[in-house]
C-alpha cells in the first residue's frame, strides 16, 4: 500500500484492514478510495445470511443497524488504507453515531451501496458521513465517529 494508492480493493485486502469475519463482516468490496477523505463499500444482500431467520421470518430485511455497521465496516477500512495500517493488528472502533435515518427497506437480492465522507479525521479520532442507497434509492444516512487503537495484539 506504500507505492500507490489503490482507488478499489477486494475482501482479501478488506479482512487484512478489519478484525471482522463471517457473519459480521458486512462488506465485500470497497471502490472509488480518495485517500483520508471518502470511500465506496459494496455489501451484496443475500438470503443465506443468518440475520434472516429471524428478522423477519417469511419477511427477510436487513436490520438497519447492519447497515450502520456496515458503513462503519467501510470507514475502518478507509482510514486503515489512508493511515498505511493495513496488517498492523491496529484497530478502528466505532464511538458514536448522529442524526440516523432509515429511508427503505433492504431485501435479499439488493446491493447497497455505502458511501462514507470524511467530515473530520487524520488524527486519532475520526467522524464520518454515512449514505447508503440501493439502486440510487436512499436505504440510510448518518453520522458516526470511530476511533483508531494502534496497539497491536
Amino acid at each position: 500500500m506504500t507505492d500507490t494508492f489503490p482507488t478499489s480493493v477486494d475482501i482479501d485486502v478488506i479482512q487484512r484492514a478489519i478484525p471482522h469475519r463471517y457473519p459480521f463482516l458486512l462488506v465485500d468490496r470497497v471502490k472509488d478510495i480518495v485517500p483520508s477523505k471518502s470511500a465506496i463499500g459494496i455489501k451484496n444482500v443475500t438470503m443465506n445470511e443468518p440475520q434472516f431467520n429471524g428478522h423477519f421470518p417469511g419477511l427477510p430485511i436487513f436490520p438497519g443497524v447492519l447497515i450502520v455497521e456496515a458503513l462503519a465496516q467501510t470507514s475502518a477500512v478507509l482510514v486503515s488504507l489512508s493511515l498505511d495500517l493495513v496488517g498492523t493488528g491496529a484497530v478502528v472502533y466505532f464511538m458514536g453515531i448522529d442524526k440516523c435515518k432509515f429511508r427503505r427497506k433492504v431485501v435479499p437480492g439488493d446491493t447497497l451501496e455505502l458511501r462514507v465522507d470524511a467530515i473530520r479525521g487524520g488524527g486519532k479520532v475520526w467522524k464520518f458521513a454515512g449514505n447508503a442507497s440501493v439502486a440510487g434509492d436512499a436505504a440510510a444516512e448518518c453520522e458516526f465517529t470511530a476511533m483508531i487503537d494502534r496497539r497491536q495484539g
